[in-house]
């Protein structure tokens, strides 16, 4: 993989606008297919005061010595969300190539968006490309970054 930038910043990760539902999951699901997709995960299941729902905070190891945080919450059939806090362009890339060729059910339902970008006033999440490996998507998430690190 090519050097890794190091720009933090939280990525968060949708299903596409309107069908909160399509990922047709449950934080049960999401939880069994983190600890099988990366021995070691740990989690823990929260009330979150901001959303009033129940939301899995999660810690995975995507790549050695590699540590990841990060928040889901899904209550289907209308709201979801995952978010990966204070990660890098390859940390998110990582987890992103996961999420779209493992745990969503098509690759064409799962957009992202950054906390970078939102503090610049981009707040529509992009879709991710529904191909391409880890380092294609890495690059796509450092293109993002450059684009609102001003």
């Amino acid at each position: 993989m090519a050097a890794e930038r190091s720009i933090r910043t939280n990525f968060a990760f949708y299903p596409p606008e309107g069908d909160g539902g399509a990922w047709h999951a449950t934080l049960d699901s999401l939880e069994r297919a983190l600890r099988e997709a990366f021995p070691g995960t740990t989690v823990a299941h929260r009330r979150s005061g901001v959303h009033e729902m129940t939301v899995l905070d999660f810690e995975i190891e995507p790549a050695p010595d590699m540590w990841v945080d990060g928040t889901a919450a899904i209550s289907e059939p209308d709201y979801a969300y995952i978010t990966l806090t204070d990660v890098t362009a390859d940390e998110a890339g990582i987890f992103a190539v996961w999420l779209r060729d493992s745990f969503a059910p098509a690759p064409n339902l799962v957009g992202f968006a950054s906390s970078l970008a939102m503090a610049n006033g981009e707040d529509t999440p992009a879709p991710l490309p529904t191909e391409g490996g880890r380092e294609d998507m890495c690059d796509l998430l450092r293109r993002h970054l450059d684009a609102y690190d001003h």
